[in-house]
C-alpha cells in the first residue's frame, strides 16, 4: 500500500476544510496569545482524526493480511521513487498544517515547530510501524527518512527564513498505464490518483520574491521544479508484467513550470487566507517545459 502517504493526506486536508468552515472571519484570524480553549479543540481534534485513520487502516487493510514480527522491507527502488517524493509531500504539509492550527490557537513558535510540525513525520512513522508488522509489507527506511525530509524542509525554512520560500505540491493527470493494470494502478479517477504513478508530479516550488526583496516580481510568483515518471506497471522493474500492447519503458521526467503562491494573495478575509493555505497543496496548471531523461526536450501548453 504504497499509496498510503497520499491517502492520509487527502484525509487531513479533508479535516482542514470541515475546520475552517464558519460564517464567522474572526474564528480564522490567529490568537494573539495562547487560547486553551483553540488549543484543546487543535489537539483533541488532531488525536480523534489520528486514532481513528489508525484504526481504520488497521481494520479496513491490514486485517486482510497475516501478522509477522516487526521487520523491515527494502522498497527503496520500487517505483522511480516517485513514492518516496509522496512521502516528503504528505509529510511536509501535514507538519505545516499542524503549525498553522497551533498558530491559529495563539501557540509559541517553539511548540508551532516542535508539536504542530512534528505531525506528519510522527504519524506516517506510525503508519511504518503497522507495516512493519505485516507479512505482506515492512516497514521501509527510504520511506522514513522521506517521512524526516519533509518535516525537516518545514522546519529549517521557519528557522532560517521565518518563512515559506520553498513549497512541495502536488499534480496529477490520468495516464494509459491503467488500462493495463487497473487492479494496481485503479479502475477509477478517484482510486488513480493515489495509485498510478505515472500520473503523479512532485513539485519544489520557488517564491521568487522571497529570494528578491527589494525587486518588482510578483510575491505571488513561483518557479516550479517537478519530478515524475512512466512506464511503470509494477513498482519493480525486475518484475515487469509482459503485456506486448503497452510498450512500456521506465523513465524518469523532469518540469520546469510558472506557478502561483496563494498564501501570498493579499486578502483581510482569514476565512480566503484558510482557503489559499488548503488548496496551495496544489500546483496550478500553467505551461511547461518536460526534460526526459535529460536529453529529451517537450513542451506543455498547460501541464498538470
Amino acid at each position: 500500500m504504497k499509496f498510503k502517504a497520499l491517502l492520509i493526506f487527502l484525509l487531513f486536508i479533508g479535516f482542514q476544510i470541515g475546520f475552517s468552515q464558519n460564517r464567522e472571519d474572526n474564528f480564522f484570524k490567529p490568537s494573539d496569545s495562547l487560547n486553551k480553549k483553540r488549543q484543546n479543540t487543535v489537539v483533541i481534534s488532531e488525536a480523534v482524526l489520528a486514532t481513528g485513520t489508525l484504526v481504520g487502516l488497521n481494520q479496513l487493510w491490514y486485517a486482510n493480511y497475516s501478522k509477522s514480527d516487526f521487520h523491515f522491507l527494502n522498497d527503496n527502488a520500487e517505483w522511480l521513487q516517485i513514492d518516496k517524493a509522496g512521502h516528503v509531500f504528505s509529510s511536509y504539509q501535514l507538519g505545516r498544517f499542524g503549525a498553522e492550527m497551533l498558530h491559529w490557537s495563539g501557540a509559541n513558535k517553539k511548540n508551532q515547530l516542535l508539536y504542530g510540525a512534528g505531525l506528519g513525520f510522527a504519524f506516517l512513522t506510525a503508519v511504518e510501524v503497522l507495516d512493519g508488522y505485516s507479512s505482506d509489507w515492512g516497514a521501509s527506511s527510504g520511506d522514513i527518512i522521506a517521512n524526516a525530509s519533509g518535516t525537516a524542509l518545514y522546519v529549517s525554512q521557519e528557522l532560517i527564513w521565518n518563512e515559506q520560500r520553498i513549497t512541495p505540491k502536488f499534480s496529477f493527470h490520468t495516464t494509459k498505464y491503467a488500462n493495463f493494470r487497473p487492479e494496481v494502478l485503479g479502475s477509477s479517477f478517484s482510486e488513480q490518483i493515489l495509485k498510478d504513478y505515472n500520473g503523479q508530479t512532485y513539485w519544489l516550488s520557488v517564491n521568487l520574491h522571497s529570494f528578491a526583496k527589494g525587486s518588482k516580481i510578483p510575491k505571488w510568483l513561483n518557479l516550479a521544479f517537478g519530478y515524475g515518471a512512466e512506464g511503470m506497471l509494477t513498482g519493480n522493474r525486475d518484475y515487469s508484467v509482459a503485456l506486448s500492447t503497452s510498450n512500456s519503458k521506465r523513465f524518469r521526467q523532469f518540469y520546469l513550470s510558472l506557478d502561483v503562491d496563494l498564501t501570498k494573495i493579499k486578502t483581510n478575509s482569514h476565512f480566503l487566507k484558510t482557503v489559499f493555505s488548503v488548496f496551495n497543496t496544489v500546483k496550478i496548471p500553467a505551461p511547461a517545459i518536460e526534460f526526459v531523461r535529460f536529453n529529451d526536450v517537450k513542451y506543455h501548453f498547460i501541464y498538470f
